[in-house]
């Protein structure tokens, strides 16, 4: 069963001026490489993914239409947290269409398990990222922030959503 919950609204760079983030988190929202490897760095190594819940499964509308996909499309869901130090530093939702899991590299992707997505992706050379788009989000931690990203993996759209968890930022 799916744990994310979606924003009412996602928030374009130019944008950004209407949802003003903390300062602590802007590092991490803008983040244009890897994720994980930022995080990796963050944790000095002490860094792990727990699968939340991988299944097929109809996007939301709004993942649909930022995807492109018809009506009643299924796409490969997959929900993680990122552990820095054994605590959720964040926690992930992507939304990966048949078409980028069916051929060439795209079929590694369907069983990560406990590894990393993004570490897979950022490694190849085709990878493209749109725009990153930021918003609050209200979790079981209550409104955290998040952005979300239309990548590019040899050409066919996955959807990468990424919240931030008050863990991540604590001292």
């Amino acid at each position: 069963m799916a744990v994310w919950q979606a924003p009412s609204r996602w928030y374009l760079p130019h944008q950004r001026w209407q949802r003003r983030p903390p300062p602590a988190l802007r590092r991490w929202l803008d983040e244009p490489g890897s994720l994980t490897r930022a995080l990796v760095a963050e944790a000095g190594g002490a860094f792990a993914v727990r699968l939340l819940w991988q299944g097929w499964a109809r996007p939301a509308l709004e993942e649909r239409q930022r995807l492109g996909l018809p009506a009643g499309r299924y796409a490969l869901i997959r929900e993680v947290e990122l552990l820095g130090h054994g605590v959720p530093w964040v926690r992930a939702r992507s939304v990966l269409p048949l078409a980028c899991l069916q051929r060439g590299p795209g079929r590694r992707l369907r069983r990560l398990g406990n590894r990393s997505l993004g570490g897979l992706l950022f490694k190849d050379s085709t990878l493209r990222r749109g725009p990153i788009e930021i918003a609050p989000l209200r979790q079981a931690e209550g409104v955290v922030w998040a952005r979300r990203s239309r990548l590019y993996f040899h050409g066919r759209p996955l959807l990468v959503a990424e919240c931030f968890l008050p863990a991540l930022t604590r001292d």
